[in-house]
């Protein structure tokens, strides 16, 4: 919370492609699919938020339909850094302070 406002999560960046780039082309998914290259099954999961945006498919989807790769995975970046934000309390981890070696002996 920032001033009393809860702060919006950032959007997964398969709702964006399904709602900014698809769904105005009037594409189907199995269509989007096959001008992607990849399957019905891989791209649905990325548009129903149940899978990552990995690097080949935001350069696949960036060679079809002009949306720069570099933004969705800045979207992805921003998405995953908010769930693991969402977990931090339950992830216990102490600071590391090094500590002083002691001088070794020589050998003599």
């Amino acid at each position: 919370m920032e001033d009393g406002k809860e702060i919006s999560a950032p959007a997964h960046p398969g709702r964006f492609v399904w709602s900014e780039v698809i769904q105005p082309l009037g594409l189907s998914v199995t269509e989007a699919a096959q001008a992607l290259g990849v399957t019905r099954s891989a791209l649905s999961k990325l548009l129903n938020c149940r899978a990552s945006l990995s690097p080949e498919m935001a350069l696949r989807i960036e060679k079809a339909f002009g949306t720069a790769m570099d933004t969705l995975m800045r979207m992805q970046s921003s998405y995953d850094i908010a769930k693991a934000r969402k977990k931090e309390k339950k992830i216990h981890v102490l600071p590391f302070h090094k500590r002083r070696s002691l001088p070794m002996k020589s050998a003599s």
